[in-house]
Order: C-alpha cells, then sequence, then structure tokens
C-alpha cells in the first residue's frame, strides 16, 4: 500500500507533538491540511490509525504506519549522511533503542559509545524491561530493542547475542538472620525479597527452581540496578542480580549466593529488516561487544538471526 512521503512524515509528526495543532506548527502548515492527510491514509486502509486524544495514541494498524513513517525518515537521514548534508544537531540521525536496566547499568553504554563515535548516530535510550521492551518496537517509538524474546516482531529481525547470568543472593548479615536453616519453601517465605518493578520475574524463577511451590514473600521495588544492588548489600533483602554486577563481591564475600546454578537469560538484538548503514553499524557493534561481556554466550548461536 502506497502512502505520499509527505503523509507519512505528517503521521509521524503527529506523533511526536502528541496533537493535530502541534503537527501543524512543526510542518508549517495548518490543522484543517493535517486532517484531511489523516483522513485520507484511514480511508485508504479503511480503519483508524490514531485515537484523538491527548496526547494522540495510535492505534494497532496506526503503529503499522508510523513504524513506516519512522523507516523513511531513517532512509533520509542515511542519505544526508552519506552526502554530508546532515547538521550536526539534526535529530534525523537519532536511533530509540529499547534496552533493559540490568544491561545498561553493566555492558551496554561502553558498546553505545563506540558505536556514536564510529557511527557518528546520536541515541535516545528507552529503558524498559526485557521482556516487554519489544513493545516499543510494534508501536514504532524504537528502531531497535534488547530483548529476553527470541520471536522477530513482525517488519524485525532477532539475531541472539549472548547469555546473562543471573545469582541469586543477599549480604552476609541477612544470610545468618533469614537462612541460617538453609534456602527452602519455609525460609523464602519468610524473608524479605528485592524486585525491579511488578514487570520484574526474576525472583519468582529462583523461588520456583528451588521450591516448585508459589510463595509470595514480602519484597521492596528498587527501580533502579545501582540501588537495587545497594539494597542488598545493605540487608533489605535478597534478589537476583546479573553475574557482572555481583562476581566482585561473591568474589570478596560482601555477597552470599542463596543458590550454586545461575538462571539464564538468553538476549536478543531486534531491529528492523532495512537496509541502513548506521543501523547496521550499530548492531554489528553491539553484537560484537556482547561476545565479550556477556558470560557464557554461544558463538555459533550469536550469527543466526530470524526475519518477519
Amino acid at each position: 500500500m502506497d502512502f505520499p512521503v509527505d503523509h507519512l512524515e505528517t503521521f509521524a509528526a503527529i506523533v511526536d507533538a502528541g496533537s493535530f495543532e502541534g503537527a501543524a506548527k512543526q510542518l508549517h502548515i495548518t490543522p484543517s491540511a493535517i486532517s484531511q492527510r489523516v483522513r485520507a491514509m484511514e480511508q485508504r486502509v479503511g480503519t483508524v490509525l490514531v485515537a484523538r486524544t491527548r496526547p494522540v495514541t495510535v492505534t494497532s494498524a496506526g503503529a503499522v504506519v508510523l513504524r513506516a513513517a519512522r523507516q523513511v525518515q531513517r532512509i533520509a537521514a542515511d542519505v544526508a549522511i552519506e552526502l554530508g548534508t546532515h547538521g550536526s544537531g539534526d535529530d534525523a540521525s537519532l536511533i530509540p533503542i529499547v534496552v533493559n536496566a540490568d544491561s545498561l547499568a553493566t555492558w551496554f553504554i561502553p558498546a553505545l559509545a563506540r558505536a556514536a563515535r564510529e557511527t557518528g548516530a546520536t541515541f535516545e535510550v528507552l529503558r524498559a524491561d526485557e521482556t516487554i521492551s519489544t513493545e516499543r518496537l510494534r508501536s514504532g517509538a524504537a528502531m531497535a530493542a534488547l530483548t529476553a524474546e527470541s520471536k522477530a516482531v513482525p517488519g524485525c529481525t532477532s539475531t541472539r547475542i549472548g547469555v546473562d547470568r543471573y545469582h541469586a543472593v543477599a549480604s552476609p548479615g541477612f544470610m545468618a538472620a533469614h537462612f541460617a536453616g538453609g534456602v527452602d519453601a519455609d525460609t523464602l517465605a519468610a524473608a524479605p525479597m528485592l524486585e525491579f518493578d511488578r514487570h520484574d520475574a526474576f525472583q519468582q524463577r529462583f523461588i520456583k527452581r528451588v521450591t516448585r511451590a508459589k510463595i509470595s514473600p514480602a519484597r521492596h521495588y528498587i527501580p533502579s540496578s545501582a540501588e537495587f544492588a545497594l539494597a542488598i548489600a545493605l540487608g533489605m533483602g535478597w534478589g537476583m542480580l546479573p553475574e557482572m554486577q555481583c562476581s566482585a563481591g561473591l568474589a570478596d564475600g560482601s555477597l552470599v549466593a542463596l543458590g550454586d546454578r545461575p538462571l539464564l537469560m538468553p538476549l536478543y538484538w531486534q531491529r528492523w529488516n532495512l537496509s541502513s548503514p548506521v543501523l547496521d553499524g550499530l548492531s554489528r557493534i553491539i553484537a560484537e561487544e556482547a561476545a565479550v561481556a556477556l558470560p557464557g554466550k554461544d558463538r555459533a548461536a550469536m550469527v543466526g538471526s530470524v526475519v518477519t
């Protein structure tokens, strides 16, 4: 289905501005012209693309159109970069990426810094749990995402880049107070635990592996990786930390493991299935840096990708 480029530009501007009026100011046309373009697009697809709320929200069909609009912007930005006509502060080269907090706190920022140097692009990092990060890809809000979901979002490719290892840990004092008799269903039910937010399922995965029972202990929510690790060290509760974040503490005795085996979380890099020098370069760098940083990596799996 063909859409005029200016209609796609209009649709992206509406979402960015949050309203038809804001898009009109951004594009220097009248709100009536904005409405006419949207109506023409909706008539072409036969369904509503954007809900007239404040701010506006895209429908499921609108998310598909928004992704197409963003891809057109990306192609135009790549052309400008290759021709040397983009400005130094031009948002056209901005790449929105969804990344989970633990990866941000450990290995991802050095990889992104390298990508900024080598590609010349700028990045907008959108933080989201790796189990729900694909929603940003579906909505067109992001061009790439680090995710635990292997199945590629429609219009994207999915490549396994490594495996992160999570350990259940606590401070020595917390262990003595709550797990002196061992780690079992009774002690886990009585000991406070930490969760990152209400999407965090790692602690429950550990409980299920140890007890095979449904247990709901008291919990604290700490939605920041550094502060989450600090809360564990200060004895607020036990929790799951990535190996890169807890290996030093386990080695020097400032942290104690509740179990002898880590939980494994495969990570996948999903990105638009679009030929883009900048996006291609970013994806190559992320894969290379992940291969070095992530323990338990599977190099054979890293070279393959799934496309939908």
